[in-house]
């Protein structure tokens, strides 16, 4: 296949029990637009560009592996295929798949959401994300930034997705006790100037 980077084959070439959809998904997305996308590695993954910008990813969990489409929620999904990975995700979409048959069955219009997410990205279309401040804030939280400067001002510090990640991370517990622990445990990472994953 033309346009594959050495880099990224360990992925296809490791055993898993996705291997012979990742290889089909693969060919399919090489052979959508060649002249298009870049195959890279990213997060562990292949990931495919358009002038460095993500278009479509290749993943796997324990059920399922997928197509991860960075901007999803602007394509037309004609076949019903896009899924949200969970209620916070707003802009990637994935379609999944089961099984390698799965994969081949459904080739044709794997290529033709492929395309249209290449067209969307040549576009320049963004997507309209929500603000930090559309997030909510627990109680709990807000109290010790309240009650705190150098807390308030090191959380305000942090980069919009940093802080996205904190108030969707503490807001998550469902315990009051629970949530005060995760604030407690990340006070000294915010004050730091880092995320949550950092």
């Amino acid at each position: 296949m033309n346009n594959t980077n050495p880099k990224v084959d360990f992925f296809f070439n490791k055993e898993s029990k996705w291997k012979e959809a990742y290889v089909e998904l693969r060919r399919i997305v090489l052979e959508s637009m060649p002249e298009a996308l870049t195959e890279e590695l990213k997060w562990g993954c292949p990931c495919y560009t358009l002038d460095g910008q993500n278009v479509v990813l290749i993943h796997g969990f324990k059920e399922y592996c997928a197509y991860l489409f960075h901007k999803g929620v602007l394509l037309s999904d004609p076949q019903k295929l896009l899924i949200q990975q969970t209620e916070n995700v707003q802009s990637a979409r994935q379609i999944r798949f089961t099984h390698v048959e799965e994969v081949l069955a459904q080739e044709q219009h794997l290529k033709a959401y492929i395309r249209e997410a290449i067209e969307v990205e040549r576009s320049g279309l963004q997507v309209a994300l929500k603000k930090t401040s559309e997030f909510t804030m627990v109680d709990e939280f807000k109290e010790v930034i309240d009650a705190n400067s150098d807390i308030k001002k090191a959380f305000e510090s942090l980069t919009p997705g940093r802080q996205r990640a904190y108030l969707l991370y503490f807001s998550q517990a469902k315990q009051s006790k629970t949530r005060q622990s995760r604030i407690e445990k990340y006070i000294p990472q915010i004050l730091s100037g880092k995320g949550l994953n950092d």
